[in-house]
């Protein structure tokens, strides 16, 4: 369980693929406090530390994440938001989130607004996720507050701070990223589909 408050930056160090895997080398100022074993979000996918070397750690993708993931496209050199997992009795800064992505989306806009920053996202309608305004969504792993809500867009804004301590700095017209809705709206969803 995380809460999509991003603790810190990794770098890629190496991607290397295995059959239908992909290993994946992150130098990180939280390797050292690591173990393996341990779920780590990275842009919001939970994934399990296999492997630790200095300064870096190791965690393995199988297929069934990269095809619902941005992994397939991360190259050595890309800035990964990071979050450990919460512990028990920590305050829940952000929302629930489980670390499982739905899918990917699409930045489709970039705006800075006076001191903030406004970024549009597309996804995938026939997956059935909805987002709804004022609603909850994680991308790539940072926990935010829908502006705008369309049948299959929706809009963030973002403060200096997140804009300057996460990925979303990078972030262009085109870029791909990782959304897990809200798992509330998507049990809500659910019961009525099946009635």
């Amino acid at each position: 369980m995380f809460t999509g408050i991003i603790e810190t930056l990794g770098v890629v160090q190496e991607v290397k693929k295995e059959q239908d895997n992909i290993h994946i080398t992150i130098d990180s100022s939280i390797t050292g406090e690591l173990k393996i074993d341990q779920s780590v979000a990275h842009n919001g996918v939970c994934l399990t530390v296999v492997a630790i070397a200095d300064h870096c750690y190791t965690v393995t993708a199988i297929g069934e994440t990269i095809k619902k993931t941005n992994l397939g496209y991360w190259q050595v050199g890309d800035s990964v938001n990071l979050e450990r997992a919460m512990k028990l009795g920590d305050r829940l800064d952000g929302h629930i989130v489980q670390g499982h992505v739905d899918q990917i989306g699409t930045c489709v806009a970039v705006e800075e607004t006076n001191g903030s920053w406004a970024y549009t996202f597309e996804y995938d309608p026939s997956l059935q996720n909805i987002t709804i305004e004022k609603g909850s969504i994680t991308v790539n792993g940072v926990s935010l507050t829908v502006v705008d809500s369309g049948k299959n867009e929706f809009s963030v804004a973002i403060i200096p701070y997140t804009h300057e301590y996460t990925n979303f700095k990078n972030f262009v017209v085109g870029t791909k990223v990782n959304l897990e809705f809200d798992v509330i709206g998507k049990y809500v969803s659910r019961l009525y589909s099946n009635k």
